[in-house]
């Protein structure tokens, strides 16, 4: 599972000019279910995410989580995190999960920051998304369960 972490002023999904989910300060989390992945991969992730200290304490060093600032997260599914790229020009896509296999996998993560306390929104699974956001920092990490496993 792979997880694309973004510090946020805001950040929004809507589908067809319809506001789906939002989120004021915190993380825009961009996700990615490969094949193989289950239930332990969304929670290492969430669980490391939630205390990933990647917020400004009031010396202004990253000293806090998103818990720690009441920060909310906007979770948004994005089968092309996992993209083979090494083969021609147009990547495939054969190492992200079935369809309803990363869906399932995809909203137990979103309920594992949640039960983590996190206010947590989320986009709409295998839809023509925008996504808005306010980048703060900007601070951006890539994150992948597989690293947290070993």
């Amino acid at each position: 599972m792979k997880a694309i972490l973004q510090r946020c002023k805001n950040a929004a999904v809507t589908i067809d000019g319809e506001a789906v989910g939002s989120c004021g300060h915190g993380l825009m989390i961009l996700l990615g279910v490969a094949k193989g992945d289950d239930t332990t991969d969304a929670e290492l992730l969430a669980e490391k995410i939630s205390k990933l200290r990647i917020f400004d304490d009031p010396d202004g060093k990253l000293n806090l989580s998103v818990k720690d600032i009441g920060g909310g997260a906007l979770v948004v599914s994005n089968f092309t995190l996992l993209a083979d790229y090494r083969k021609g020009n147009r990547p495939d896509y054969f190492g992200s999960e079935a369809p309803a296999r990363a869906n399932e996998l995809y909203e137990y993560f979103a309920a594992c920051l949640r039960d983590r306390g996190i206010h947590t929104e989320t986009g709409r699974f295998g839809a023509d998304m925008q996504v808005t956001l306010t980048n703060d920092g900007p601070v951006t990490i890539d994150m992948d369960s597989s690293v947290l496993r070993k």
